[in-house]
């Protein structure tokens, strides 16, 4: 069972069917989906968020291939406010969004670091590689801030369409070398 996660300003719960209707109400924004991969619907079906969390991510939790967190400020813990995951795949081991509303204030880099502690620090992980579509410069911020580096640029297929996509990467050893366990 994947615990919750704390931070400075947020709760990071365990994904469950109970927060379909949150992500229903704040995922389907071009400005959360445009940059994510292009499997995810657009527009959004209405049963989007329950389909995803009964077909994708609590199987894959089930399975223990994929943690998947509900953000919630420690200020409002009733109100999901975006979502953060964890993924045991080749070039593809972390991912977020968040609702627009709550973009720029710095609450996905507190939730990617907390994400970022459990995939090193608690499943011992020796490389995190994270994909992201070139245009998408906050998220491409967050992994400089975190001291990723670019290791390669591909091309993906994205909601708004075909950009380059960079994949960045971490080792557990840099990783703890600036956020000691």
């Amino acid at each position: 069972m994947q615990p919750s996660l704390f931070t400075e300003r947020l709760i990071l719960r365990p994904l469950t069917l109970d927060d379909a209707e949150g992500i229903q109400q704040q995922f389907p924004h071009w400005d959360v989906v445009r940059y994510l991969n292009a499997l995810v619907p657009w527009p959004y079906p209405a049963d989007g968020a329950r389909t995803y969390l009964q077909e994708v991510a609590l199987p894959a939790m089930a399975r223990g291939e994929e943690w998947h967190w509900s953000i919630r400020l420690k200020s409002a813990p009733g109100q999901l406010i975006g979502n953060v995951s964890l993924m045991d795949e080749v070039d593809n081991n972390r991912g977020f969004w968040l609702g627009p509303q709550w973009q720029g204030q710095g609450l996905m880099s507190e939730a990617s670091a907390a994400v970022t502690d459990y995939w090193f620090g608690v499943l011992k992980r020796p490389v995190m590689r994270v994909p992201k579509a070139a245009p998408n410069l906050g998220s491409r911020r967050i992994s400089e801030r975190t001291g990723m580096r670019l290791i390669r640029t591909d091309v993906g297929d994205f909601v708004e369409g075909t950009f380059p996509r960079d994949i960045w990467e971490m080792t557990r050893k840099e990783w703890l070398a600036t956020h000691p366990l």
